[in-house]
């Protein structure tokens, strides 16, 4: 292993390890630094752990909720919780190691301990037990040191009954009761996966809405359909004080201007997330920070010390996975000399998956109205879909927001089957700047869910066939 490289890469995350990749690519002689487990907590702890619960949970809840529609049974329907927990664990684990064979394969060097910056083009490596164990130095250093749950007082996790997503991902046994605080993407996914097992779940969301940053439209639906599961939901609270009394969890709150109290045997905290900023030097170098995140300029993702770069959730929102790959591979692109487009962060795909699942991109009906836009709304609902109908999945619906002058897709959002899948075309419609009247010309295969997308844009002009 070399101690000089062209580019070394803190933290082995979804934004790190694709940034090192497209380097070896470019024959940028390159090094990945990260203590954990490759992959960040988006393969580890976030992203593909979580699916795989939710696919747990997708699956019993079809067979014990709506079997009988298909003209299946099952008798004293079960489920092993600790072997739902385990399977979530191992393809996660299976996922790491493969990253790992990634790095490998394009002969990146791979550093597993803690990197810290000594200047901008030094790293010193340190053991797990703080002892400085050797350096390198590299012309450009991209940090890629992702980010953690955000902690408050009046919350105070101990991991026990006061617990993130990472704990929530590995409990011992299903709560009775879980409280989720906050009813953003994470929240929303725990709350319907435990839910579906049989946890009565309560939700506590600060904003007027449960996933406060989907269109107005979408957040209703889901929260009916959430309430129809035996959720119990609280918007436009705030919590007060939580605090563990007697083996259970009090949680003080205000809705409606009333106080109100809940106990549950666990607390999921899902208030957000906070930049992994602290213990890597950057203050002691000079790096700017803001908000508790690295600034950079969102063109070069360079901070302001030359050669010192960063990317994904550590430079705040969007704090999506998918947003940290783009990101690294941009930065590496502009640093070999390239010129790539920039990213056009009104074209990023947001995903939540729970059931039904809720995807969108581009600008809500409100933000276009008060962006000045003049709009047509295309709507179709998936009870109106021949495949939805043959599937069983007939809840939600595709609306598209299109600028009635220009006919320009300003918006898409979803929520019914496959809604993170099917937002792809529109992303994709989006960035080539397609029109509504385009994808409507398209011939969609029949029968498809995607058909409802073309549908929605039919409609936008009243042409929708089957509605």
């Amino acid at each position: 292993m070399a101690n000089k490289y062209d580019v070394a890469v803190l933290g082995g995350g979804p934004g790190g390890y694709v940034a090192a990749i497209r380097a070896s690519q470019l024959g940028i002689r390159t090094v990945v630094i990260d203590k954990e487990n490759l992959g960040g907590i988006c393969l580890n702890w976030g992203c593909i752990p979580t699916k795989s619960l939710l696919k747990n949970a997708e699956l019993f809840d079809a067979v014990k909720n709506h079997g009988s529609e298909f003209g299946i049974s099952a008798k004293e329907l079960t489920f092993d919780f600790n072997k739902i927990i385990k399977r979530s664990r191992d393809i996660s684990d299976r996922i790491s190691k493969n990253v790992e064979m990634l790095i490998k394969k394009n002969k990146i060097d791979r550093i597993r301990a803690y990197g810290k910056l000594s200047s901008k083009n030094e790293i010193k490596i340190f053991d797990k037990d703080g002892k400085q164990t050797d350096s390198i130095t590299a012309d450009k250093i991209i940090i890629a040191t992702g980010a953690r749950p955000k902690l408050i007082d009046a919350i105070p996790v101990d991991k026990n009954y006061i617990i993130t997503s990472t704990e929530a991902m590995i409990l011992d046994e299903l709560p009775e009761e879980l409280v989720v605080i906050g009813g953003g993407a994470i929240g929303i996914e725990f709350a319907y996966f435990y839910s579906v097992f049989g946890s009565k779940v309560t939700i506590i969301e600060m904003l007027d809405n449960i996933l406060p940053i989907e269109d107005k439209e979408v957040s209703q639906t889901l929260e009916k359909s959430f309430k129809k599961r035996g959720i119990q939901i609280f918007t436009k609270a705030i919590v007060n004080k939580a605090e563990v009394k007697s083996g259970k969890v009090s949680v003080k709150f205000t809705a409606g201007g009333l106080e109100k109290e809940i106990t549950a045997d666990k607390v999921l905290s899902a208030i957000g997330v906070t930049g992994n900023v602290e213990g890597f030097g950057l203050e002691e170098i000079g790096v700017e920070l803001y908000k508790n995140h690295i600034k950079v300029d969102k063109s070069t993702y360079e901070t302001n010390i030359k050669g010192v770069f960063a990317i994904g959730d550590v430079i705040g929102p969007p704090w999506l996975a998918h947003v940290a790959s783009a990101e690294g591979i941009h930065c590496i692109e502009k640093i070999k000399g390239l010129k790539p487009a920039d990213i056009i962060y009104d074209n990023i795909p947001g995903c939540t998956y729970c059931q039904p699942q809720v995807a969108s991109v581009g600008l809500t009906e409100q933000k276009a109205k008060d962006a000045g836009y003049e709009i047509k709304i295309g709507k179709f609902p998936f009870m109106a879909s021949g495949k939805a109908f043959a599937t069983g999945d007939r809840e939600g619906f595709v609306k598209l927001i299109v600028d009635a002058k220009y006919g320009e897709i300003l918006g898409a959002h979803i929520i019914g089957p496959e809604a993170t899948e099917l937002i792809a075309e529109v992303s994709l419609a989006k960035s080539l700047e397609a029109t509504a009247e385009s994808i409507m010309k398209t011939v969609h295969a029949h029968p498809t869910l995607s058909e409802s997308v073309m549908e929605a844009a039919a409609n936008a002009y009243g042409g929708a066939i089957h509605l």
